[in-house]
């Protein structure tokens, strides 16, 4: 009788899925994410500086450093924060898309983790991808997170 029972929470137990964010549309990409953490899985998501921001390469560097100067009109070390590293900047977009405010987003938004590049721990797991998100043109028409990262103020490595 105890067997059975493990087996069941086995069976329930949410199962971690390992995402590779290269070459992939950073927006799409995180759709998919958000309703992954929204059926109750774990979700991590690796390589995040090589996803890909689709659109002109300048209005894309010139539209983030717009919204950098977004602050508090009294002072400015009350918010709002932006991202400026690869990974918090797919973490912000998957939290615009998952209920951030009710119990199951904030659940569903607890069980995400973005890398840069692949942690040891991670290195010989099966990585998914999602077909259509995947970049469809040459690379010069997409600009990486990473790269707008570098422009923005990032001093890590791409």
């Amino acid at each position: 009788m105890e067997r059975g029972c493990a087996s069941l929470a086995e069976a329930k137990k949410p199962q971690t899925i390992v995402v590779d964010a290269s070459n992939c549309i950073a927006g799409r990409m995180c759709s998919h994410v958000s309703k992954l953490l929204l059926e109750g899985n774990r979700v991590a998501i690796v390589n995040a500086e090589k996803a890909m921001l689709s659109g002109n390469r300048y209005k894309t560097i010139e539209l983030y450093k717009e919204h950098l100067e977004i602050n508090s009109v009294t002072n400015p070390i009350h918010g709002p924060f932006h991202p400026r590293r690869p990974d918090t900047i797919l973490t912000k977009m998957v939290r615009g898309m998952v209920p951030k405010r009710k119990t199951h987003g904030i659940e569903a938004f607890k069980r995400l983790r973005v890398y840069i590049g692949i942690p040891e721990d991670m290195k010989n797991v099966k990585m998914q991808t999602f077909e259509d998100s995947r970049i469809t043109k040459p690379e010069s028409y997409y600009i990486s997170v990473g790269e707008v990262s570098k422009q923005i103020g990032w001093k890590g490595e791409v």
